[in-house]
């Protein structure tokens, strides 16, 4: 008898057609952490995948703009850290794209008042805390417009060089007030003294990755 799909491996092929909601915050760092974080400028983000995705489920995300030598493309970015509640998008992300994707575990909580949303997130690992944030928004009133970009990676340790990844798709897109908390012991405490610079919310994005 066969033995059972590993259900880690069951994500889909490239690209991944993925809808839903992104909350981004930009931060400054003043402070070079390691070589891979660099002083400079940061998003972080929550993304929640929705039904109609191939997958569903809730992330949060750190990135920066890749280095020049590495960016063929403008809006390419490195994702440093980053963290979901599927272990098939953790297959998927490292074997695809050498996106260094980890588990964690999501609280999310959403309301609307006529176009206002208000909407918190927290992130934690083994009960201890990554990250919070809140967010107040009218951006599901916002006209779609297209959006586009991609990721440069560098090599894992298990192994499979450097690798790229484009995305393209449309949302409704609006600015908003966005407010964080990262745990100081956490493995974002190096973002706890980061200065926060705008926020922005992309309602219902529709977007092909891959």
């Amino acid at each position: 008898m066969a033995d059972p799909p590993d259900e880690t491996r069951l994500y889909p092929a490239a690209p991944w057609r993925m809808v839903g909601s992104l909350y981004l915050t930009l931060f400054r760092l003043r402070d070079a952490v390691d070589e891979s974080r660099p002083a400079g400028v940061y998003g972080a983000a929550f993304v929640s995948y929705d039904e109609g995705s191939p997958l569903t489920y809730s992330e949060l995300l750190v990135a920066r703009p890749a280095s020049k030598e590495h960016s063929t493309r403008r809006g390419r970015v490195e994702i440093t850290d980053i963290w979901v509640d599927s272990p098939a998008s953790v297959a998927g992300g490292r074997e695809l794209w050498a996106i260094p994707k980890e588990l964690c575990d999501f609280a999310f909580e959403t309301t609307h008042t006529g176009p206002l949303s208000r909407t918190s997130w927290s992130a934690s690992l083994e009960r201890r805390p990554i990250a919070s944030a809140r967010f107040t928004d009218v951006s599901r009133a916002a006209l779609r417009v297209p959006f586009k970009g991609g990721t440069w990676q560098r090599e894992l340790p298990e192994g499979g060089g450097e690798k790229t990844a484009d995305l393209t798709g449309t949302a409704k897109a609006l600015p908003c007030r966005g407010r964080w908390e990262f745990a100081p012991d956490g493995p974002l405490g190096w973002l706890a003294g980061a200065r926060p610079l705008a926020s922005a919310r992309m309602a219902g994005f529709r977007m092909s990755f891959g």
